[in-house]
């Protein structure tokens, strides 16, 4: 499917805390484990490596140019996509030095995007390239705004734990006004139909510029959500594009066997 939008990063820097935490209820093969006791949650094989299915529902959406933004100790992603025959996308690498958090790691991106806008995903979400797509294709930076029961119905995800997710504000033209982080009961229950953001978002060169002038957030890191708001208050709209439709999330150990079923009888081409 064309779209006007060939490039994209996968946020894959995080330190995969979550994952790292013991799991007795979750079974895993010697392989997978050791890609959980390192944190590298797109090379836990469920199937084939996670990031493989990432990947390809990205090429799928007619992204051409995937940028991994790594640690400097992430040899095993390195090693593996480094050294992939691929032919549908090109992989790259961008390197975050300290995982100082989601805009810093943006920031890392610059030279891969050039003036080019480009989407932004985490490496530990698997969106289907239906919703990629209609990111793709919008004409302006965006986020996709997921509606709270069909994410809770076709996610992988508890509602408990969706409801720690953050919400988004929107304006009666389809921009984006507000991303609400960890939003209290009271907001949740003040706005029940509240789009949810999972972190996907489509880019242009204004993000680089915010990336650079935010201050770090309380926990201590740059955040892309800081990075949004920045935007928005000098001149740059977001667009939300509404999904009725789930995402698969492999945060956790105990993630790991749902995420395996659930992309069973899915094909990956890169």
């Amino acid at each position: 499917m064309s779209s006007n939008t060939s490039k994209a990063v996968i946020l894959a820097r995080g330190l995969g805390t979550r994952m790292r935490a013991a799991a007795e209820d979750a079974q895993l093969s010697a392989e997978q484990a050791k890609a959980a006791d390192a944190g590298v949650k797109g090379m836990i094989d469920v199937g084939r490596p996670f990031l493989d299915f990432v990947i390809s529902a990205l090429a799928d959406a007619g992204i051409t140019d995937v940028c991994l933004v790594i640690g400097p100790e992430h040899d095993m992603m390195r090693d593996h996509y480094g050294n992939l025959d691929t032919s549908r996308v090109k992989i790259h690498f961008a390197i975050q030095e300290e995982p100082l958090g989601t805009a810093n790691a943006v920031a890392a991106v610059e030279e891969f995007a050039g003036h080019d806008p480009f989407l932004v995903i985490n490496s530990d979400n698997y969106y289907s390239a239906k919703a990629l797509s209609a990111l793709a294709q919008q004409e302006t930076a965006a986020l996709l705004g997921y509606e709270r029961n069909a994410l809770v119905e076709k996610s992988n995800i508890p509602a408990d734990r969706i409801a720690a997710f953050a919400i988004i504000d929107v304006a009666e033209d389809g921009n984006l006004i507000d991303i609400i982080e960890k939003p209290s009961p009271e907001v949740l229950e003040a706005h029940p139909d509240a789009g949810i953001s999972m972190n996907a978002f489509r880019f242009t060169s204004p993000i680089f510029e915010a990336c650079a002038n935010i201050e770090k957030s309380v926990r201590g890191e740059y955040e892309l959500a800081d990075a949004v708001r920045y935007c928005i208050a000098h001149g740059t709209n977001f667009a939300v594009a509404p999904v009725a439709e789930g995402v698969l999330d492999m945060s956790r150990r105990t993630d790991i066997a749902a995420v395996k079923e659930a992309l069973s009888g899915v094909t990956v081409e890169l």
